[in-house]
């Protein structure tokens, strides 16, 4: 199949393996997208293209700190110059630092909401200004979490970002809906990366009770994100718009 055959997508943090960027830039290219990993490992992110070009996909990776305003112009330049044209963008990026109120620092509070919602803003601005340009519409694909959706404790800062990503998508989606650009969120569960092993040395106990509250009784894997976001990147997806969809084994369904 090739249900993203002629489109350019880039994917944010897309160095880390096991991660949701670099199995989504797999999938994505498995279905015909060209795809820029981007990543501020560009080492990693490399790696991650060039398994894609082994494999016979199309992938060039590029270093990026999705918090510089500066690197997202820098990137989105190189893309517009090789292409013309940006399609796809998933502003998977991500950082989590889950303390209790009383340990959460000032410092942990800035760096999250840097990471996970200010470099939205940042990299969404300048997709739907890329994509009026090309006049062909697009999909913006933000990554939020169930975090973004439900109180969890040990997770204020995170769930502050992430909630501000999921209203700052419909809000955008709203705006540019006319104009064919759909902007979606994402809202995977309890998944087995990198972020998540940092997540469970950092704040075991929590992380123990929030096992216990998967219906499922598992984790979920990479793929599991990365095959909703290949529905979101699709034309199958074109009448969903400031949408969440929700990836959690049943978490948030009690």
């Amino acid at each position: 199949m090739a249900r993203l055959s002629g489109k350019v997508a880039l994917v944010t943090g897309a160095a880390s393996v096991p991660g949701l960027g670099s199995a989504t830039a797999k999938r994505f290219a498995e279905e015909g997208a060209m795809v820029y990993c981007t990543d501020r490992d560009e080492a990693g992110a490399e790696r991650v293209a060039a398994d894609i070009r082994a494999g016979g996909g199309e992938a060039e990776a590029l270093g990026h700190d999705v918090t510089s305003e500066a690197d997202w112009d820098r990137v989105m330049a190189a893309i517009d110059a090789a292409h013309g044209r940006l399609d796809v963008l998933v502003n998977n990026a991500g950082i989590a630092v889950l303390r209790p109120i009383g340990d959460l620092t000032t410092n942990d509070w800035k760096l999250q909401n840097d990471v996970n919602l200010n470099s939205v803003f940042y990299g969404t601005k300048r997709a739907v200004l890329a994509m009026r340009r090309h006049g062909k519409g697009g999909s913006i694909i933000n990554i939020s979490s169930v975090v973004g959706q439900v109180g969890v404790p040990g997770c204020g800062a995170y769930a502050a970002a992430k909630g501000g990503v999921r209203l700052f998508s419909k809000s955008v989606a709203i705006e540019c809906a006319v104009e064919n650009i759909r902007v979606n969120t994402v809202h995977p569960g309890m998944i087995l990366t990198n972020i998540m092993d940092v997540a469970m040395t950092d704040n075991a106990e929590n992380y123990d009770v929030l096992v216990a509250t998967i219906p499922m009784g598992r984790l979920g894997d990479p793929d599991d994100i990365a095959n909703m976001n290949l529905f979101l990147a699709s034309d199958e997806s074109r009448y969903c718009t400031g949408a969440e969809f929700t990836v959690d084994g049943g978490m948030t369904a009690q």
